[in-house]
């Protein structure tokens, strides 16, 4: 098989019993799925046995009455990552956890030991809390938008700083002579700025891939932003062809004005596949009537501040509600008011479509496939993480139906011989910002004599 046509990644989402909001309803789906781990322990082992490249792990520190089934009840990321490093072998380990409610040290430390736990296969996805009622739970303030990408940016760089505390080979561990490590290659970080003061070093070594992998989730200008200077993968959620490429253009911009390398996107997407149209329609409307008008309405309002929809006609224009969400969820609340302007879309519709888009991964395992390779090829994606709506019946549906028509194409030939999660996602080694100055200090002596 030629492997000169793109190879497509593939991410799991873990995220209860799927990204449908009632997808706990399903009988394909236990129950009790955000808090089952043995389930969890399934589907990793499924994953990896199918090779996908990593498990990706949402998470949010806010909830009340209105929040979606399975944020009411689950796993802490770095708890269940810990406990699924030790259960796999080769797949990536990513989880999400917020720079305006954790401490960088504090992080920095769980997520190296993930990383040695696992011999190099953690990543981290950066997210800032979009929230306000995050910050009741920390006795906060919740910092605005733009201040709470400024809080990541020196944030991600104070974890990246402490995961340098150690050169890749300071611990020698002789015991001949006695020394344990060569205290030449230990460095504090010393940093002092404007929201942390960190003095340093971290209290672990570096692991095999360098540093785990960075994921950045943010959509908005300013998470852009952040992501074309930090981030070594993106997750997203655009809905057309047309909305990723626009994305991916203006990411990719971004990247190149900070020098760095095309970083990864991967959209987050809900596939519905059926061996025909029929069925692939039959699974839909099982889904949708899982929902009710409340759910749909609640679903929406979740963007909006958790806004009242129910007070507005279901088959009226969708209402003008002014600058609700936009210190929380801005790029998705636009894309929703857009999208119903352009579309003439009323409230019940546009309120079902967002619950449960049929979206363009959908149809039979053909099309399915061809819509893959479309948003490959055509710069919109680098590979997708898969996240539902119902989570084992979306992993069973690609693993059986859809990858082997990859694989006939040219476009799924995994990595089986990597071992870190920067190998299988074609990100390079993080070099130790210390070894690189050594090293140009050594060759610039070497070229003076």
């Amino acid at each position: 098989m030629s492997q000169s046509k793109k190879s497509i990644k593939l991410g799991l989402m873990l995220h209860g019993a799927g990204g449908h909001m009632n997808s706990w309803r399903h009988h394909k789906a236990p129950a009790d799925a955000s808090v089952n781990f043995p389930y969890f322990r399934e589907l990793a082992l499924r994953a990896e046995a199918a090779n996908f490249d990593f498990l990706f792990v949402a998470d949010g520190l806010h909830i009340n009455e209105k929040s979606l089934p399975h944020f009411l009840n689950r796993f802490e990321p770095i708890a269940l990552l810990s406990a699924l490093a030790s259960a796999t072998q080769r797949i990536g380990l990513a989880g999400t956890i917020s720079t305006s409610y954790s401490d960088p040290f504090t992080v920095a430390r769980q997520l190296a030991t993930v990383d040695n736990i696992s011999q190099g296969r953690a990543g981290w996805n950066v997210v800032t809390s979009p929230l306000a009622g995050s910050a009741r739970n920390f006795g906060k303030d919740h910092p605005e938008h733009s201040l709470r990408y400024q809080i990541a940016e020196e944030y991600i760089s104070v974890v990246q700083g402490l995961w340098d505390s150690w050169e890749d080979d300071a611990f020698t561990r002789d015991r001949e002579s006695g020394v344990f490590f060569d205290a030449s290659k230990l460095h504090k970080l010393n940093h002092e700025g404007r929201f942390f003061s960190v003095e340093g070093p971290l209290n672990i070594q570096r692991s095999p891939q360098g540093q785990p992998v960075i994921f950045q989730a943010g959509a908005s200008d300013t998470g852009i932003g952040l992501a074309g200077k930090s981030a070594d993968a993106v997750f997203t959620n655009a809905r057309t062809l047309e909305e990723a490429q626009a994305y991916a253009a203006k990411l990719q911009s971004e990247v190149a004005k900070n020098n760095r390398h095309p970083v990864g996107i991967f959209p987050g997407i809900s596939p519905i596949v059926g061996t025909t149209a029929e069925e692939a329609e039959e699974k839909y409307q099982y889904l949708l009537s899982l929902l009710s008008v409340e759910d749909a309405l609640a679903y929406l309002g979740r963007f909006f501040d958790h806004h009242d929809f129910s007070q507005y006609p279901l088959d009226g224009p969708f209402p003008d509600v002014g600058n609700l969400g936009q210190n929380t969820f801005r790029s998705t609340t636009d894309q929703i008011k857009r999208r119903a302007k352009e579309e003439n879309l009323t409230l019940r519709e546009i309120a079902f479509q967002t619950t449960l888009p049929r979206g363009e991964f959908f149809g039979t395992p053909e099309q399915v496939a061809e819509t893959f390779i479309r948003w490959v090829e055509e710069g919109a994606a680098t590979g997708f993480i898969i996240s539902g709506p119902v989570l084992n019946e979306a992993l069973d549906d690609i693993t059986r139906l859809v990858l082997p028509i990859l694989a006939d194409r040219g476009y799924w030939h995994p990595s089986t011989e990597a071992k870190t999660l920067r190998e299988r996602l074609d990100i390079p080694f993080k070099s130790n910002r210390y070894s690189q100055k050594n090293k140009i200090r050594e060759s610039t002596s070497i070229v003076a004599k």
